[in-house]
């Protein structure tokens, strides 16, 4: 397999953070580079080092980076899309700028190419019992009677390569209804509420902190001609932004959230809010050592009745309020 190096360029302040941020979109590996690190090294060395390379020393001066090695495939597309969000999360959160510039680079390649490459990976892929996820590039004959879900996700998370995806819309055709209204809280590509919308859900508001993300979800719901009376889609931090908050405010039978267990954890009391009284939640994007974190706090707050869907570390949960 081949992989991809990418180089986040923070500040010392935010290492732990960034790196338990990471850890939570399944990231396992990191190396860091750190001027104070080095500087504390230069400091407390002791008479076993004669001699320190002028190359070495360079290092004195280096912006903060943590590097990560993500595969040069679908996945690996989703996973930098995943990366980009965490960095918006952090960024909106540093008021006072103590987190460096978090910014995400490619090394050795131009991210338009590698943007590119890897669509090769990404092939008509079958999900539950009735849906068929389709690139918009690739062909699909439709013959064994599956719904087809067409999607580019441009620079959004969403292929439906991703385990969390995929458990999350597992789960989705379990659970909805005919008629039902659905909102999908970190939208991403709009993978799960066109999904849901394909399935026979009434109307469907999707909602992502990232501007792009959000009007991709629109052009992909588009694609899959969807109405766009029923299809509404918002950007914007509920967890800020009261307005917004207040703009999506309604009752819904089934909410997703496909995104982190920290942020899901910090959203618990807005799907007590949107959702009714005996209505489906389902989120996922969990990392497997912090399922029973994550339904701890929704139980905490009303839910019951847990099912999880576990696959190769990741989760993704259903319950009822």
């Amino acid at each position: 397999m081949e992989w991809t190096e990418v180089n986040i360029y923070t500040a010392t302040e935010a290492i732990e953070l960034l790196c338990s941020k990471l850890t939570d979109i399944g990231i396992k590996g990191f190396a860091i580079q750190d001027a104070e690190d080095f500087n504390e090294f230069l400091e407390n060395k002791n008479g076993q080092w004669d001699y320190i390379d002028d190359d070495l020393m360079g290092l004195s001066k280096c912006e903060t980076c943590v590097t990560v090695y993500l595969p040069s495939n679908s996945q690996g597309a989703d996973m930098l899309t995943s990366i980009r969000a965490v960095l918006a999360e952090m960024k909106a959160q540093d008021t006072e700028g103590a987190y460096g510039r978090l910014e995400a680079e490619l090394s050795s390649i131009r991210e338009e190419d590698w943007a590119n490459n890897w669509k090769q990976y990404f092939k008509p892929l079958k999900v539950g019992e009735k849906l068929v996820i389709k690139p918009s590039w690739e062909e699909y004959s439709g013959d064994d009677g599956r719904i087809i879900l067409e999607i580019d996700p441009a620079s959004s998370f969403g292929t439906g390569q991703h385990h969390t995806t995929r458990l999350c819309l597992e789960l989705l055709e379990k659970s909805l209804n005919k008629g039902d209204k659905l909102l999908d809280m970190g939208c991403g590509s709009g993978i799960l509420s066109i999904g849901a919308m394909l399935l026979g859900a009434g109307s469907a508001v999707a909602v992502d902190i990232d501007e792009n993300a959000a009007a991709t979800a629109a052009e992909n719901a588009a694609k899959n001609n969807i109405d766009t009376a029923l299809y509404k889609t918002y950007y914007g931090n509920i967890l800020s932004d009261e307005k917004l908050a207040a703009e999506i405010s309604d009752k819904y039978d089934i909410i997703t959230a496909n995104i982190v267990a920290d942020v899901l954890i910090a959203m618990k009391d807005f799907f007590v809010r949107y959702l009714k009284k005996g209505g489906t939640l389902i989120v996922s994007g969990i990392i497997e050592e912090r399922m029973n974190e994550v339904v701890d706090a929704l139980i905490g707050v009303g839910f019951s009745g847990p099912e999880a869907n576990v696959k190769e570390g990741w989760a993704a949960v259903r319950l009822t309020l």
